[in-house]
């Protein structure tokens, strides 16, 4: 209801086709992470038989340059500025020389770091479509849940949160901060691609997903958090922050969003979230190489999952010994803990995720 008492106006008219909008609400910033239910917490609760805990972070300065992204740099540490200038900056500060009396050393420390350069979250506010979600004929800019480009999702602009904060850019709706209140805590299942296809660039179609978790007894559930093993990550570190620009976006096996029945398993399965260990997921192709010339989505998967269906999507995560662990065990199952940062207005987010097994 608006403030005078009249009925708030729908955002959409027509949801587009195969989406689920609506489905949590008019107003639902969490899209499938609503499908991670006390139940669900307790199944994955279930899975920790060893009590074993597995690192899904790659360090957050891999892959190194700007190689994998050219607009995504690696994080910069420096030194908090002090208060009255006096010593300028605030590290390896000795309190004697400012009272004999003390012997602290104190460091404080800034960083500058873009927040999908490595392991991270897409949030819903990531990719969004052009889109008639007014009904009238007009394709606007819109992202999950008929929320719009410029007014809940904002930039550039002076003070974006509308708050003062200083802002360039600000999802006033959709911001990672409602996915860490959430807390994104469940059962993971890992399908072990690598294991099977190798390290060659290749793309899987649902026949042959289906085919691999067939083979390793995969069995996925609605609310779960699927997790790819690709080896991306695995190579990654092997390059020490200096990767290859000729190698990096033709290795290790991806999604083939061409596969329209591989969207509609993704769809059907009720997945929560979706993550791997390469960059995007999906393949990273190029514009120049896509033989269609009517209007339609550069990141298909992007588009399922973030624009239509609400489901997260988590890239550039080390996903080697937990897939080790696993595959030693026979098990494919574990305990996810997976919150973003708590940054509110964020589209993307760093996190250290850590499977228990």
């Amino acid at each position: 209801m608006d403030p005078k008492g009249g009925r708030v106006t729908k955002r959409w008219t027509e949801r587009p086709s195969g989406s689920n909008w609506g489905e949590w609400g008019d107003d639902d910033e969490l899209g499938r992470i609503n499908l991670i239910t006390p139940e669900k917490v307790l199944q994955g609760v279930r899975e920790v038989e060893a009590g074993i805990s597995f690192c899904l972070s790659l360090p957050l300065d891999y892959p190194g340059g700007t190689a994998l992204n050219q607009r995504r740099y690696p994080p910069r540490l420096a030194p908090t500025e002090d208060l009255d200038g006096k010593p300028d900056t605030f590290f390896n500060i000795h309190m004697s020389e400012m009272d004999a009396r003390y012997v602290d050393v104190w460091a404080d420390d800034v960083v500058t770091l873009s927040l999908q350069y490595s392991t991270q979250w897409d949030g819903l506010a990531h990719v969004g479509a052009e889109y008639d979600v007014d009904g009238d004929g007009v394709e606007r800019p819109t992202y999950y849940n008929g929320y719009r480009a410029g007014t809940d999702i904002v930039g550039p602009q002076i003070d974006a949160g509308g708050d003062g904060g200083g802002h360039i850019s600000f999802a006033r709706h959709l911001g990672l901060e409602h996915m860490a209140y959430h807390g994104v805590q469940g059962r993971g299942v890992l399908v072990d691609l690598v294991h099977h296809l190798g390290l060659g660039w290749q793309g899987v179609d649902r026949a042959t997903l289906l085919e691999i978790m067939e083979a390793d007894n995969v069995v996925v559930e609605p609310g779960d958090m699927l997790l790819l093993h690709t080896g991306f990550a695995t190579e990654i570190l092997k390059y020490n922050r200096e990767p290859d620009p000729m190698k990096i976006h033709r290795m290790c096996a991806y999604l083939e969003a061409k596969d329209e029945s591989l969207l509609q398993w993704i769809a059907d399965s009720q997945i929560s979230a979706l993550v791997a260990d390469n960059y995007a997921v999906e393949g990273m192709l190029g514009a120049h190489k896509d033989p269609d010339h009517e209007r339609h989505s550069f990141l298909p998967i992007h588009n399922l999952c973030l624009f239509k269906l609400g489901i997260p999507l988590g890239e550039l995560w080390f996903l080697d010994e937990l897939a080790t662990w696993l595959r030693a065990h026979d098990r494919s199952r574990f305990l996810l803990t997976a919150p973003p940062l708590r940054l509110p207005g964020a589209i993307g987010s760093p996190l250290t995720p850590i499977a228990t097994v």
